[in-house]
């Protein structure tokens, strides 16, 4: 059990989940804020034990050094590498520190915002209308960079419609292969389709001003990533250089830090995370909790 457990910020757990954290620690401190800087950080952790996180703060090494109690960092986030994390995972695992952290929890969220957001623009409902005149999904041309989970799932539900479904990827996926979706180089998928979702991990950057040229006029382009997979400013050019879209869900999905791309007229961002659902608290909570009871039992 935790002598003290601290949720440094707001993680989204559910109530119950909430509740239950009482079970694993004899104190259990909830801040409802973002702290503004280490020094908060450090000072809010104390003499813990047991640290909980989301994705809006970092927990570096400066503040493992400041903390030496901490034992346990459980992230209320998704957890894709070492690298790309909130956490300096490596300092922690040299110093005996255990990280844990999710992913695959809103995904649903996210496939339902591609096809709400992906009808808007091919039926102009709300918006300008693609083409001359209303399309369907239906033969569409659709290519995904990145095929992770919620990219896998996006392209499944993008064939399930009725669309033409390429995809780049790190490897090969044999599974969707047998799916009718087709490997291309990136180049190639660009070149050749009509929309485009960049679904990839946080801190990949893969399209540049090549890529943009690449991609060419008259296109859509999704970024469902949680960060940026792009630099902003060829973003930007291929915006203003011909008749194209560009739509995400988050503002951080831009990566313009100057926040000028937000109000771009041809960037269209509702500026709320499509994967923060109910069902997705629910799951997210489910696994934080998980994780817990899992370094309970090995600890």
């Amino acid at each position: 059990m935790f002598k003290k457990l601290v949720a440094i910020e707001p993680v989204s757990l559910v109530e119950e989940a909430e509740k239950e954290l009482h079970q694993y620690a004899e104190e259990v401190v909830m801040y409802g804020d973002v702290p503004a800087d280490d020094d908060e950080i450090i000072r809010r952790i104390g003499d813990a034990d047991g640290v909980l996180l989301s994705y809006t703060s970092k927990i570096n090494r400066y503040v493992f050094e400041h903390c030496p109690a901490v034992r346990y960092v459980g992230m209320c986030c998704s957890l894709y590498s070492k690298e790309s994390a909130n956490v300096d995972i490596v300092w922690a695992e040299e110093h005996g520190v255990t990280v844990k952290g999710i992913r695959d929890y809103g995904d649903r969220g996210v496939v339902e915002y591609a096809i709400c957001e992906l009808v808007r623009f091919l039926h102009g409902y709300d918006r300008p209308m693609w083409k001359e005149m209303p399309v369907e999904i239906t033969g569409l041309r659709v290519g995904m960079v990145g095929m992770g989970v919620s990219g896998g799932m996006i392209a499944e539900a993008m064939k399930f419609m009725g669309a033409e479904v390429s995809y780049y990827s790190r490897s090969r996926k044999p599974g969707y292969d047998a799916k009718g979706m087709v490997y291309r180089p990136l180049p190639e998928l660009l070149e050749q389709s009509e929309v485009v979702f960049a679904c990839l991990n946080k801190n990949v950057i893969l399209m540049h001003e090549e890529e943009f040229k690449a991609l060419g006029n008259g296109k859509i382009l999704f970024n469902t990533s949680i960060g940026p997979a792009f630099e902003a400013e060829d973003l930007k050019n291929w915006l203003d250089g011909g008749t194209n879209y560009f739509a995400c869900d988050t503002a951080g999905a831009i990566g313009d830090p100057t926040g000028a791309l937000l109000n771009h007229p041809r960037v269209f961002c509702v500026n709320y995370s499509a994967g923060r659902t109910k069902q997705a608290f629910g799951l997210l909570s489910e696994k934080v909790l998980d994780n817990i009871r899992e370094y309970m039992v090995n600890a």
